[in-house]
Parts: structure tokens; sequence; C-alpha cells
């Protein structure tokens, strides 16, 4: 069994920044990438960012620039550092690692909202 523990989410004014933090743990033998998405009521849940093994990151274009993705490795811990928040980021931020041959593992999500 492998569980997904977000945390991080909160509120903030537009400008502010948040970090999230997801901490996978239980049975993995090899985490492969890992990363986040985003999911607003009545819309799909879409890409945020990815992050492989050896860090090599990817973006939405919606949030290039203000976004970083960073991860340990050795604690099968992803992060996301967001900075310069909009109103449109308000969403449930969920957290994915793929277990490598295994299965892909979702986090439960947690809440952004940025609001003034």
């Amino acid at each position: 069994q492998v569980q997904l523990v977000e945390s991080g989410g909160g509120s903030v004014q537009p400008g502010g920044s948040l970090r999230l933090s997801c901490a996978a743990s239980g049975s993995i033998f090899s985490m492969g990438s890992m990363g986040w998405y985003r999911q607003v009521p009545g819309k799909q849940r879409e890409l945020v960012a990815t992050i492989t093994t050896e860090h090599s990151a990817r973006y939405a274009d919606s949030v290039k620039g203000r976004f970083t993705i960073s991860r340990d490795n050795a604690k099968n811990t992803v992060y996301l550092q967001m900075n310069d928040l909009k109103p449109e980021d308000t969403a449930v931020y969920y957290c994915i690692g793929v277990v490598v041959g295994v299965n892909d593992y979702w986090g439960q999500g947690t809440q952004v909202t940025v609001s003034s």
C-alpha cells in the first residue's frame, strides 16, 4: 500500500505565495515521476507540473515562471513553490506519484484559495 499526503494549502491574497508538499510512504521499491494536478468544481483535473527522478520538470503554460516543482528522492517527497498567485489558481491541488512497475497513486488533495 502506498499513501501520498499533501500539506501546505490555504488561503492567500493575489500576488502571495504558498508552498505545497507531498510525502509518499508505504511499499515503494522505486518511485518514478511525481507531480501536481489541480481541479475546480465542474472542470477536469489539469496538469500543473511534473518532475522526473532526474529533476527534469514540465509545467502548464498557465504557471510557467510562477511555480517551481522540486523533489527529494531520498524522502519520496515532491514540492510545489507557488509565487505570484492569481485568483484563477484557486483549486484543489492533488499530488501524484508513479511507483515504477506498480501503479499511479494520488493524494487526497489540498485546497488553495486565492482571494482578496
